[in-house]
């Protein structure tokens, strides 16, 4: 007899603190380590993020692995590089989707498997109520799309030189392209 177990909250808490992981379809997804390059955009904008939660108060600016558990049919969870939230902050699990997310693209986040999983992801975040979402690829000319819950299928694109902003999510934030490459 075969028994298919369901992953859940407790399950994805249970991991090690230096494990990654999204809680999809009842399953435990491990995500891989950031290489140097992704790992460094993250922490610019993860920087930036928290200057701008300083000084509006509006919310929190979060780095990488922070857990946001959502209810969606699908989905429990979501793990970006960068976020911010405007709720509570507590020892747990985030309740909710962050009101701004950042996915910084891995060597393995190219192709069209790759790409399919990404709008899917994308499609998951605005339906769990996260205003804007960022893909940013650091190989590409197009290094920031921008992608709003208001339009989801028509990005902002954002290339070197550029000036990227995460509106209607952060009024008056603004981040420079220039600054994801040392």
């Amino acid at each position: 007899m075969k028994t298919n177990l369901v992953a859940t909250l407790d399950d994805l808490a249970q991991l090690s603190e230096h494990q990654k992981a999204e809680l999809i379809n009842g399953e435990l997804v491990l995500m891989s380590p950031t290489g140097g390059m992704p790992g460094y955009a993250a922490g610019e904008i993860f920087a930036s993020l928290r200057e701008y939660a300083k000084l509006t108060r509006s919310g929190h600016a979060l780095a990488d692995n922070m857990g946001f558990v959502v209810n969606l049919p699908h989905r429990r969870s979501f793990s970006p590089v960068a976020a911010y939230y405007v709720g509570k902050l507590t020892m747990n699990f985030l309740v909710g989707a962050p009101s701004f997310a950042v996915e910084v693209r891995s060597d393995c986040d190219y192709g069209t498997e790759a790409e399919r999983a990404m709008a899917e992801k994308r499609a998951d975040y605005f339906a769990a109520g996260t205003a804007v979402v960022w893909d940013v690829d650091l190989l590409g000319p197009e290094t920031i799309r921008v992608y709003r819950a208001s339009n989801p299928y028509q990005p902002t694109v954002f290339y070197r030189g550029d000036i990227a902003d995460a509106e209607p999510a952060l009024p008056g934030w603004r981040f420079a392209v220039d600054e994801l490459f040392v």
